[in-house]
């Protein structure tokens, strides 16, 4: 099937209506042209509005997500892809750090992943995410102390937020902050659903020397509600994937770390 350039982002414009997401490596056999020929189309379709580029492709222009979905429902979703980001991001934890460790079910996979830790102070405004640090004090997997912040409770994403919560971290200073995001964009930056967890987001970074970002590939290209930080504003992201091409130079020129995650399958090997 050989078409003009115009004619092929006609069909790509067309198929993302009717799927919501296109793929590079499918579009370029269909097409019959290189992966290559693809995403030049694929990026002019972006700077002219018509859609978002995300790892392996594009979606509708309405990437855009104003809401999450509940938390119990996130827990099964990249299951397998959060825990290997969890492992990775545990080592990066030194024996007497002081480290913050923000809402999500990535973040609540690093929590799992915090073994034979010496001396390690945790502050975390996940609900979820102190239960499992309990757990593993309770078990010897760390030795250390957990602070829960106080505050509001969101139930449904088992969150702690809202001036009071916001006060309470202000007394505190620490070696890194962990951020579990909603999205990672190079051009919105880190953003999340809730304008309250995004809040206390910003505040972990400002009171952390470092802050590192965990994301799984589904966030990348996305934005959500609320601003967190721009791009160039954290040391890593820690991601399930490799950084996408079209983003390396963007990133280099950042100096953002971008670190992709062992699956288990790998760490065996």
């Amino acid at each position: 099937m050989s078409v003009s350039s115009e004619q092929r982002k006609a069909c790509i414009i067309q198929l993302l209506e009717s799927e919501g997401k296109v793929n590079v490596l499918p579009l370029a056999n269909r097409f019959m042209v290189s992966s290559e020929t693809i995403r030049r189309d694929l990026d002019v379709l972006e700077r002219e509005g018509q859609l978002r580029r995300v790892y392996g492709g594009a979606v509708k222009h309405a990437a855009y997500s104003p809401l999450e979905p509940p938390y119990a429902q996130r827990q099964s979703q990249h299951a397998e892809e959060k825990r290997a980001i969890g492992r990775a991001a545990a080592d990066w934890i030194e024996d007497g750090s002081t480290i913050v460790i923000d809402v999500g079910t990535t973040a609540m996979e690093l929590a799992k992943a915090i073994q034979d830790k010496q001396q390690l102070k945790v502050i975390t405004n996940s609900v979820a995410v102190a239960g499992v640090l309990s757990d593993s004090l309770n078990h010897g997997r760390f030795r250390g102390k957990v602070t829960l912040l106080g505050g509001e409770l969101n139930p449904e994403q088992q969150s702690i937020s809202g001036p009071l919560c916001e006060r309470m971290m202000e007394q505190f200073r620490v070696d890194l902050a962990f951020l579990s995001v909603g999205g990672v964009s190079l051009v919105d930056g880190i953003t999340d659903y809730d304008a309250n967890e995004a809040s206390m987001s910003q505040l972990f970074a400002r009171c952390a020397q470092r802050v590192v970002v965990l994301a799984d590939r589904s966030k990348l290209g996305m934005t959500t509600f609320a601003r967190i930080l721009p791009f160039d504003g954290v040391e890593a992201i820690i991601c399930d994937v490799d950084c996408p091409d079209e983003w390396k130079h963007a990133v280099d020129r950042s100096g953002v770390q971008w670190i992709k995650a062992a699956s288990d399958h790998k760490k065996e090997e």
